[in-house]
């Protein structure tokens, strides 16, 4: 079975977004809003287990019960909350205070070069998506054939919906596919699907269950940065390149498994 497509989640994934990005621009939205709402590092590390932001702002809402502006509609002011986080987040980002992961950037030009397909599947918004990559390698924004992301579909991770959507609009088998992936949602959403997935944790998904993932790692590893095995076998590579995709692929779509 030969490796045709990286499948890539964003946030954690392709750059560690969450505790100095998407945090902080929830906190701004909120303060513009006039709402009293302080989210920390330690509360949004649990309020990550709920996978979309308008999806997170709505649990917070429901289990801590903050105080809501009188007569306001929640669902509006839900999608007005969100969409002022996207504009601090793009901000953030243009201030160029989120770069990508270790070994992220090298993968993708190696991926590229070598003919591998490209693709991104995330519950973040296609703006954030953009402006990521805009302001961390600006040339990869026509790389990715398909950017999944957001809304595109009604479930969100850990369902598999938008790894089905990503494959079937790039007429692809799960098995012709490796997905990287950062946290326990991801994994599920990506296993549900029935493609192999390599994570590389963060400090927010560390301690998550990745069982049954292709390997586990610190992050992708560079020449001179060596990554760091936390489940799975690499043999004598130090940082995450196509010989290790291909060894890895095989390994997962072997028929003895």
């Amino acid at each position: 079975m030969q490796l045709q497509a990286f499948i890539f989640d964003v946030d954690g994934t392709l750059a560690d977004t969450e505790r100095d990005g998407h945090r902080v621009a929830f906190n701004a939205a909120f303060a513009e809003a006039g709402l009293d709402w302080q989210w920390s590092v330690e509360l949004y590390g649990r309020l990550l287990a709920i996978t979309g932001g308008k999806e997170r702002i709505r649990h917070f809402i429901e289990k801590e019960q903050p105080t809501l502006p009188p007569e306001e509609d929640l669902t509006a002011l839900i999608a007005q909350l969100h969409q002022a986080k996207t504009r601090h987040y793009t901000a953030l980002l243009a201030q160029g205070g989120i770069p990508l992961r270790t070994g992220v950037k090298r993968l993708l030009q190696e991926a590229r070069g070598a003919g591998i397909r490209l693709a991104i599947a995330t519950t973040t918004t296609p703006e954030n998506v953009t402006a990521l990559l805009e302001h961390t390698l600006p040339e990869s924004l026509s790389w990715f054939e398909v950017i999944a992301a957001g809304d595109i579909v009604p479930a969100k991770k850990p369902a598999p919906d938008i790894y089905h959507y990503t494959l079937a609009h790039m007429g692809l088998r799960p098995q012709d596919c490796l997905a990287f992936e950062d946290s326990e949602n991801g994994l599920q959403s990506a296993q549900q699907a029935g493609i192999p997935t390599v994570v590389t944790v963060n400090d927010y998904t560390q301690d998550q269950d990745f069982s049954g993932a292709a390997l586990v790692l610190n992050h992708l590893g560079e020449p001179g940065d060596p990554f760091q095995v936390l489940a799975g076998t690499v043999g004598e590579h130090t940082h995450f390149t196509l010989e290790l995709a291909r060894q890895v692929h095989a390994q997962q779509s072997s028929p003895t498994r």
